[in-house]
């Protein structure tokens, strides 16, 4: 099988069930972004030498793939497609509670960085948030599982709070916010 089609080459593609939309459309950005995302997920698992956040990490981008597919299916689409559910959630709020255990507390707000691992997790951390910007306004317009946009709500914390735990770690060090500059 060919990867390539040439069917896009005119600036459309097609959502899940054949309909074509311009690869401008808000559902191909909110999918896109959240594809992007599940690639910087990729990075954060290979830059990291603490492995403790390997199979949530993993189970992680098994989760945005779903919520890619249900992004990519027009509203019209009669596919049986994977849904996330409570415990979805869940999982990321043990995981950062876990964490969390283990970390200092938080007095200030801190700088990205830290080590390469913290660094990658900020970064993710943000391309989450754009993610979620992209869903939010996809829902303005059309139809859209809240529980997308509450995981990747949720999954943003989680990647700040992995920032800090590799940090930590790794024997990295955060670096406070100077207002001063």
């Amino acid at each position: 099988m060919k990867i390539y089609t040439k069917k896009g080459d005119k600036g459309e593609t097609s959502l899940l069930g054949g309909t074509r939309v311009k690869k401008s459309d808000l559902r191909i950005e909110a999918y896109g972004t959240t594809d992007e995302l599940n690639s910087v997920i990729g990075l954060i698992r290979d830059a990291a030498q603490n492995k403790e956040q390997e199979a949530t990490l993993v189970a992680i981008q098994n989760k945005l793939f779903a919520i890619g597919s249900n992004l990519a299916a027009g509203p019209s689409s009669k596919m049986e497609l994977p849904q996330l559910a409570e415990d979805d959630l869940t999982h990321l709020e043990k995981a950062m509670d876990a964490m969390d255990e283990e970390l200092p507390p938080l007095k200030n707000f801190i700088l990205p960085g830290g080590d390469l691992a913290a660094s990658q997790a900020h970064v993710g951390r943000t391309v989450c948030r754009r993610a979620e910007r992209k869903v939010v306004a996809l829902a303005d317009a059309d139809r859209v599982d809240e529980r997308i946009i509450q995981y990747l709500n949720r999954l943003s914390d989680y990647l700040f709070t992995l920032a800090r735990f590799y940090t930590y770690k790794h024997g990295g060090e955060e670096t406070p916010w100077n207002s001063k500059g």
